[in-house]
């Protein structure tokens, strides 16, 4: 896809690899401002493309009991007023066909979640939308099989689209990432790397899903060197406390630590 066809997206010849960041769900406003106003400082200062990312909702829970949200428009006002006051696109995810037409009108990339990415109708309605569509790879998919997802977006005549990479099941409580994928889904479109997802210790007897915070920097740092297009990453001032995912979450303090060393070596890869 033409990165070009987002709008409001900046940066597109810096060289650099384009970066979706932001909380897993969104809060509340003040979160979502304070989240976003440091990220788009830190992506303008290294002249990195940035996307905002924020769930207007959780339907994927472990638990009846889980986080789900703070209302669908409640939450989509809010990254409409991040766009608007920041000036930057954004990105939530989405589960149902009527998800797809309402956040539609509040958002720049409609994301289909990885357990749904096989769901025909959904995938349709998203690309029907018009918006760029982010495909997240299932953990139960092999690279290849993403071809058959960014198809079925081309045959309803869009061609704003890109896979995600976040990790593949290893066993029944841990992720990997096999690199090998990457230059696979490239070969049918812009791809991407959820690093955080791609590092989640899902199905605990807690019913809270774990995570390897520890591990981000080195599977960024991989992903770029295996030549990803861009990277994903959540992230939040105390994820210790978040609502959603917090146990995989960057802390918001070491996002520009890390980008200036993605940028580091993403210079250094396009010399070759």
């Amino acid at each position: 896809m033409n990165l070009d066809n987002i709008p409001q997206i900046k940066h597109l010849n810096s060289g650099n690899f384009f970066v979706l960041a932001g909380p897993c769900a969104i809060e509340g406003e003040e979160m979502a401002l304070r989240i976003a106003e440091k990220l788009v400082t830190i992506t303008d200062n290294l002249q990195i493309p940035f996307v905002f990312k924020g769930s207007f909702k959780k339907a994927n829970r472990s638990r009846v009991d889980s986080f789900t949200g703070i209302g669908d428009e409640k939450a989509l006002k809010i990254l409409e007023k991040v766009s608007k006051q920041f000036g930057v696109p954004t990105v939530t995810d989405i589960h149902t066909n009527e998800d797809a037409v309402m956040a539609a009108e509040y958002v720049d990339i409609l994301q289909i979640p990885a357990f749904l990415v096989r769901q025909t109708d959904l995938v349709v309605a998203a690309a029907n939308t018009g918006k760029t569509v982010n495909l997240k790879k299932g953990q139960f998919m092999s690279p290849e099989s993403m071809k058959h997802a960014a198809q079925k977006v081309k045959d309803c005549g869009n061609d704003n689209f890109m896979i995600t990479d976040r990790g593949t099941m290893f066993g029944y409580q841990d992720m990997i990432v096999d690199f090998r994928g990457i230059p696979t889904m490239k070969e049918f479109g812009t791809t991407v790397l959820d690093v955080t997802h791609s590092l989640q210790q899902p199905n605990q007897t807690s019913g809270v899903t774990g995570g390897r915070p520890d591990m981000i920097e080195t599977i960024a740092k991989a992903g770029i060197v295996t030549g990803v297009d861009g990277i994903f990453i959540e992230t939040h001032f105390d994820p210790a406390n978040a609502k959603s995912d917090g146990a995989n979450m960057l802390h918001l303090d070491y996002f520009e630590g890390l980008m200036t060393k993605l940028v580091a070596i993403r210079q250094t890869i396009n010399k070759f």
